[in-house]
């Protein structure tokens, strides 16, 4: 996935300008797409570039004389962007990718002896309680009525995953403590 078509489906849901998008892009695709507030307005640049997207002021009409330094652009999505989004979700994906540099240190810890990385474990396990914790927060509040539609069933399929991944990688952590 790059973080261009992640940007993308942010902008579709709501058009925005980098900072907003950014704030945004933290609290939902983030959980699961880091990209740095650096790295989204270097891409907003570029997308903007392929054609994309477009930025717009969003000073209001009435006030056309007000000062350019105080106006945000709000980025929104072009016909090229959906086009480029329709094209990426069917096209193949890498798939399996697993990066965490912890799996790597273990393997480092497996083949030059003990490392003392029960420090680092439990950090983690922290991190991925705490996460689970958030993602458990987020169904309570977002995802409680019966009658979701299409996109709410979705970004439930979404959250669900997460509450599942985290809480195998907790019970994963707890159980490998003792090894290290």
């Amino acid at each position: 996935m790059s973080t261009q078509h992640a940007l993308l489906i942010s902008l579709i849901e709501k058009p925005s300008s980098g900072y907003d998008l950014a704030r945004r892009f933290d609290r939902s695709i983030g959980y699961f797409w880091h990209a740095t507030h650096q790295q989204i307005y270097r891409e907003l640049g570029r997308m903007a570039d392929s054609g994309w997207i477009a930025a717009d002021d969003d000073a209001a009409e009435g006030e056309a004389g007000a000062d350019r330094r105080n106006r945000k652009k709000v980025y929104r999505v072009l016909p090229a962007g959906r086009d480029e989004l329709a094209r990426w979700v069917l096209a193949p994906g890498a798939g399996l990718d697993q990066r965490e540099e912890i799996l790597v240190k273990l393997r480092a810890d497996a083949v030059i002896g003990p490392l003392g990385l029960g420090d680092e474990m439990r950090r983690l396990i922290a991190l991925h309680r705490a996460r689970l914790e958030t993602y458990l927060a987020i169904e309570r509040r977002d995802f409680s009525a019966p009658d979701m539609d299409r996109a709410q069933q979705l970004r439930y399929a979404l959250l669900q995953r997460g509450i599942r991944f985290e809480t195998d990688w907790v019970a994963w952590g707890e159980a490998l403590l003792p090894l290290l």
